[in-house]
């Protein structure tokens, strides 16, 4: 049974866009690219499990399978569209594209944290990203969620300091950290099998995959996704991080101008 889902969306041009936010975000963070994007495009945006004012996963079978099925659930109500996703949600985008790949007419990814295809290439990876992350791991073994928040904003929240953000942001970021560690059956042990033979290459649709050139591991995972996918556009900007859609949705909303137009 998949969670209540609450909607939002933004902009109101003819070209329907699917748009699924990051960990610890909610649907309200794709009001810069609504606005980027309003006169050609009508993002509809839903609230991850256990975020915003959508219910919680009740902790059976695998998270990642219920935010899935809550995108194929706002699918359902708005037809074949495009779908843009951010980090996690771009990783809910790209199983989108592969798995339903008639309901998704383009898919727009920007950083992608789905670090299982490059942990397969380089097995060496898998030891370097939990150094980065051991201070995220401690904190949460402890039951230190403010702590643990702490840690992974400063991996991930290329904005502003922990220290600097508003009380309710910490404490809505602290309540909900659980959902990093309830996301690695997917984005690290591939629990949906996207790494089987043929998989990949089910997503036939045009893919737009965006970094930012400040971001940690995203250049390497990035190229392990793209080496996988048969139609797949890379772009990285420059003298951004991990946040851009949020902080630059203008310079993001750009490319994928671009993108569209390329498709004719």
């Amino acid at each position: 049974m998949i969670p209540h889902i609450h909607r939002r969306s933004f902009g109101s041009g003819p070209r329907p866009l699917l748009a699924i936010h990051c960990s610890l975000a909610h649907a309200g963070a794709w009001r810069g690219m609504g606005a980027a994007l309003g006169d050609i495009a009508t993002l509809h945006a839903y609230d991850l499990p256990n975020h915003g004012k959508s219910g919680d996963w009740d902790g059976q079978g695998v998270m990642h399978d219920a935010a899935t099925d809550m995108a194929l659930a706002v699918l359902d109500d708005i037809g074949p569209v495009d779908v843009i996703g951010h980090s996690f949600g771009a990783t809910v985008a790209l199983r989108l594209a592969i798995e339903h790949p008639k309901r998704i007419r383009s898919a727009i990814l920007f950083e992608p944290v789905y670090f299982a295809p490059l942990m397969a290439d380089d097995p060496g990876f898998v030891g370097r990203y939990g150094r980065d992350t051991a201070a995220y791991d401690q904190a949460l073994e402890a039951g230190d969620n403010v702590g643990a928040a702490r840690a992974f904003n400063s991996t991930w929240g290329d904005t502003a300091a922990w220290d600097t953000l508003p009380d309710a942001s910490r404490t809505y970021m602290a309540e909900r950290i659980h959902f990093v560690r309830d996301s690695a059956p997917f984005l690290q042990h591939d629990s949906a099998n996207l790494l089987a033979p043929g998989r990949f290459e089910q997503a036939t649709g045009p893919v737009l995959l965006m970094r930012g050139e400040t971001s940690p591991w995203a250049k390497d995972v990035n190229g392990a996704i793209a080496r996988r996918l048969p139609n797949v556009q890379e772009v990285a900007l420059p003298d951004v991080g991990h946040m851009a859609p949020i902080t630059h949705p203008d310079r993001v909303a750009a490319h994928v101008r671009s993108f569209w137009s390329a498709q004719g």
